[in-house]
């Protein structure tokens, strides 16, 4: 059986990192498959808000939920709506993102310094508090979707925004896999600036609209007229959420081959702008040898023992 540690600080990531290393043990960040597994809830602090310059800084363990919740009260958030409350450590890790990704990216758009423990017990940071920091090498890019093997992630600096004062979802049908690409067109292509722009395939184009009261109701009018539907309350989102958490492959797809995807699929939830499909089915990784040869490379500079798993 392996053994399970909470990590309540970075002091103790590291002196769990170097013990395991010496004593040539494996080690997997909050999942099983390692002779140690480590666990970053306890690291669960909100170290620094600076609502001024729209950043945070926060320990690996905090949900997104939760620091959204706390950000509330200021008037700003983190917009990342990854399905389910996932901690800040795993966005990074796996480089989550839900349907605002349309407007605002995915976890590696969203944060600025990262403090990690490597395998041998080191503890490295880069990066800083403010957005145009760029001092030292960007660990912070290099570590969103490294899945936990190049280190563990102990403490993250986030980009916040503005929480919108008001939202309205549009839904309209779609009853073609043309059809929703011509419907998706008119809505991209429009002064429209929506901050989720999804496929529920099949059925229905959803239209995610905020900002001021006015500004809101002015834009959703306008989406409106372009491709009709009607003002949808939560429930489509409800249902991109679930399928998203259960899906079992993400499929990737390029410019100008929505009509292509969508025909191949029978049930999906769609991206549109960012050419991501999660689907019922696993998907082969879409990435060339000599990329994920680049990958085992930089692993094997920051993981020279195999440490991680």
């Amino acid at each position: 059986m392996p053994s399970v540690s909470d990590i309540r600080s970075v002091h103790e990531a590291a002196g769990a990192l170097r013990r395991a290393a010496e004593a040539g043990r494996r080690v997997s960040i909050g999942r099983e498959g390692g002779d140690v597994v480590l666990s970053t809830s306890r690291l669960d602090q909100v170290l620094e808000h600076e609502a001024g310059d729209l950043t945070a800084i926060v320990e690996a363990g905090v949900r997104v939920r939760d620091l959204n919740d706390r950000l509330a009260d200021h008037g700003q958030m983190l917009a990342l709506d990854p399905p389910g409350n996932p901690t800040i450590g795993a966005c990074i890790a796996a480089n989550l993102s839900g349907p605002r990704r349309h407007r605002y990216g995915t976890a590696r758009d969203l944060v600025i310094g990262v403090t990690v423990v490597l395998g041998d017990g080191t503890v490295a940071s880069s990066g800083g508090k403010v957005v145009k920091n760029v001092a030292g090498y960007d660990l912070a890019k290099l570590f969103c979707g490294s899945e936990g093997r190049l280190g563990l992630i102990a403490r993250v600096a986030l980009r916040l925004h503005p929480r919108p004062e008001a939202s309205r979802t549009l839904a309209t049908p779609v009853e073609s896999p043309e059809d929703a690409v011509a419907k998706a067109r008119s809505i991209l292509r429009s002064p429209v600036e929506a901050s989720a722009v999804d496929v529920v395939w099949p059925g229905r184009l959803a239209v995610l609209i905020e900002g001021s009261r006015g500004a809101v109701d002015e834009q959703f009018a306008a989406a409106h007229e372009l491709v009709g539907g009607a003002e949808d309350f939560g429930s489509i989102w409800e249902e991109a959420e679930a399928r998203q958490r259960r899906s079992k492959g993400r499929l990737l797809f390029a410019p100008g081959e929505l009509a292509a995807t969508l025909a191949g699929l029978d049930e999906a939830v769609v991206r549109v702008s960012a050419g991501v499909a999660y689907v019922s089915e696993p998907v082969p990784d879409p990435r060339d040898p000599a990329e994920l040869a680049l990958i085992e490379r930089v692993r094997a500079e920051f993981d020279p023992r195999g440490v991680f798993v």
